[in-house]
């Protein structure tokens, strides 16, 4: 459909309810979600005691790729992102549909993974019911709210992220406490984990810390939800980004320092066992609040943003025109909402059941990101030669280069260790093709109907 016809379509502009603090508050809260409050004991598990080591390097591989969006999404400020920047590098309808699908989908398995979360240890800790039940109440709770609008959404999230920066706080001041009172160990977090090659060894725990830093490219899918984008995006997802490694570096050093590294890769709530062990009182209870709370605000953002994805793939013809249709009253994409509500429904009613469920869908999600972040990195380089009406950052051009280079390694890395989230993956990007497909016949088939030679 041509680019005019397009954005004639008569339906409600979304409302512009983001400001320069929510946007910070939407990245660092997308970021600093359920990955530190459960990854801690993961990546000790195969680095050792220096924890903080693999979120450092996966920190610095971040911002490569941060620094793309940050140019695209100053450049071309849309509803959409990374199928936007895709569409315009590439001009091929079938590519921008696969790379959005892709964000679409991890966006949703990892609403699922967090789901999930939610309905686990932390929940136990007040009552005691069905974990897909739980989940799936969750998600409906957490549909309608992304329904009810985007500025209440986000203000929730702030709301919410300020309570998780709260709890993360509450483990660095335990560690200060008992770095003080001498019964730490800081020589611990630099150890690494004996009987093991050092470089393996942190790719590996980057690998998976990796997943505990994404979060920055959620934003780019507001853009038309935010004021002055091309202004403030460039602080707020930097700004976010290095908020979010900062914390990250503090708690995985006190989580090393405190509690025995063996320990915290043994347990599914690592950073409660830092807090039993604090030297001043804190209710166990009041940290399995806030962690549902981190894990409930990463599961609101992630659904934000894959309504907001499929939204743009509507509004650009990618998908049925339909899936652009927004509320009259609410303002928000009602129909993209109510679909990512499903999927996520289904997700927990078939693999949720899985022992392993939260594996297997947090790594499908990284594996669709970094298929997604190659795209994006190259879609910088291709549309470098593009020149718009308006000023926008621009980043230097080794960090796409060195962006490609980090997703592919990473991708491959993951390809090597475990074949099994390729299979889901490919699973969903065949259902995005065969959604492509009908979408693509329908066309067609109106094409055919409409008169020719007439007005």
């Amino acid at each position: 459909m041509d680019e005019q016809v397009r954005h004639a379509r008569e339906h409600a502009d979304l409302k512009r309810g983001i400001g320069p603090w929510l946007l910070f508050f939407f990245v660092l809260g997308d970021i600093v979600g359920a990955g530190i409050y459960a990854l801690v004991g993961e990546v000790g598990a195969v680095v050792g005691g220096a924890i903080w080591s693999a979120f450092l390097c996966a920190f610095i591989l971040a911002i490569f790729t941060a620094a793309s969006y940050a140019e695209l999404v100053t450049k071309y400020p849309r509803a959409g992102g990374s199928a936007t920047y895709v569409n315009n590098a590439f001009r091929n309808p079938f590519v921008s549909f696969m790379v959005a699908f892709a964000v679409a989908a991890a966006s949703l398995t990892s609403a699922s993974v967090l789901s999930l979360a939610f309905s686990g240890d932390y929940l136990l800790q007040f009552i005691n019911v069905p974990s897909v039940l739980a989940a799936l109440v969750f998600v409906v709770v957490i549909g309608f709210i992304n329904f009810y609008g985007i500025s209440e959404s986000v203000r929730l999230n702030l709301v919410f992220t300020c309570i998780e920066i709260t709890g993360l706080v509450l483990i660095v001041v335990i560690g200060i406490v008992t770095l003080g009172s001498g019964t730490g160990e800081p020589a611990r977090a630099f150890e690494f984990k004996e009987g093991v090659s050092l470089i393996p060894a942190i790719l590996t725990g980057t690998v998976l810390a990796f997943y505990a830093l994404i979060g920055f490219d959620d934003s780019v899918n507001v853009a038309e939800e935010v004021r002055h984008p091309s202004r403030i995006y460039p602080r707020a997802i930097f700004g976010g980004l290095l908020a979010a490694g900062i914390v990250y570096l503090f708690v995985t050093f006190t989580a090393s320092m405190v509690v025995p590294t063996a320990q915290l890769a043994e347990s599914s709530g690592p950073l409660l066992e830092v807090v039993e062990r604090a030297p001043f009182a804190l209710p166990p209870k009041l940290f399995a609040l806030i962690a549902l709370i981190a894990v409930s605000n990463g599961a609101l953002i992630n659904l934000i943003m894959a309504s907001r994805v499929i939204y743009g793939m509507g509004d650009q013809d990618v998908l049925p025109e339909v899936f652009s249709s927004v509320h009259p009253g609410r303002r928000t994409p009602w129909v993209a909402i109510l679909f990512a509500t499903l999927v996520v429904l289904t997700l927990l009613s078939t693999i949720g059941r899985n022992p392993d469920a939260l594996d297997t869908l947090s790594t499908t999600t990284v594996v669709l990101l970094l298929l997604a972040f190659i795209m994006v990195n190259i879609s910088v380089l291709a549309l470098r030669g593009d020149e718009v009406g308006h000023e926008h950052f621009r980043t230097p051009t080794v960090f796409p280069v060195l962006g490609i280079a980090v997703a592919a390694g990473l991708l491959i890395y993951t390809a090597i260790d475990d074949w099994t989230v390729f299979g889901l993956a490919a699973l969903l990007l065949g259902i995005g093709i065969i959604l492509y497909g009908v979408n693509f016949l329908a066309k067609r088939s109106l094409d055919h109907e409409a008169p020719q030679g007439g007005e």
